[in-house]
C-alpha cells in the first residue's frame, strides 16, 4: 500500500465495507449507477485493481468473480498512517505536530484507543522525568531532541513551529 487510493477506487472500497458481505461487480455496478453512469468494465477494472493491490479478495461463482474486502476501513485508514509517518523525516515530530492539531472529539478517540493499546512498557531508565528535556502532549511524552521542538515550541532555527 504505497499511495491513497484514487476516487473511483476510494468510491467502491467504500461501498464494499458498507456491505460487510462478498459482492459482485454487477452489485456494485447497480449500487454506483445510483449516483453516477457508469460502465461495467469500468467497474469491474477498478476492482481487479483493488484485488491486485491485495486490498480485495476475490473467489470465482459461475464465470464471475465475487469480491470481499481483506481489511476493514479501520485498518487500511491505520495503514496508510503507518505509512505516512514512516516516511516522515522526523517521526516525533510529526506526531507532535498531529496532536497539535487534534480536535476535542479526536483526543478523546486517541485516548480510548490508548486504553485498549496502551503504549509499549519502556523500562524505568526510559521514563521521563520532570526537567529531563521531555515535551509532554496529552499522556505523550516526547523527548526534545527526537522531536527537534524546544520547551517552547521552538525548532533548532530558532523559529516559531506554528504553522496556522
Amino acid at each position: 500500500m504505497k499511495r491513497p487510493l484514487g476516487e473511483l477506487e476510494s468510491t467502491i472500497m467504500d461501498r464494499m465495507w458498507s456491505y460487510r458481505r462478498p459482492a459482485s461487480v454487477r452489485d456494485v455496478l447497480e449500487d454506483l449507477r445510483r449516483e453516477r453512469e457508469i460502465a461495467y468494465t469500468t467497474v469491474m477494472t477498478v476492482m481487479d485493481k483493488l484485488h491486485t493491490k491485495g486490498l480485495l479478495k476475490r473467489e470465482p461463482v459461475g464465470r464471475a468473480y465475487v469480491y470481499e474486502p481483506i481489511f476493514t476501513k479501520e485498518a487500511y485508514t491505520a495503514e496508510l498512517m503507518r505509512h505516512a509517518l514512516a516516511a516522515s523525516g522526523n517521526q516525533a515530530a510529526t506526531l507532535v505536530h498531529f496532536l497539535e492539531r487534534l480536535t476535542p472529539e479526536e483526543a478523546t478517540a486517541l485516548e480510548a484507543a490508548l486504553r485498549v493499546c496502551p503504549p509499549r512498557a519502556t523500562g524505568p531508565s526510559e521514563q521521563p522525568r520532570a526537567g529531563s528535556g521531555a515535551r509532554v502532549i496529552g499522556a505523550i511524552p516526547f523527548p526534545v531532541s527526537a522531536t527537534g521542538l524546544g520547551a517552547g515550541g521552538e525548532d533548532s532555527s530558532g523559529g516559531r513551529n506554528d504553522d496556522d
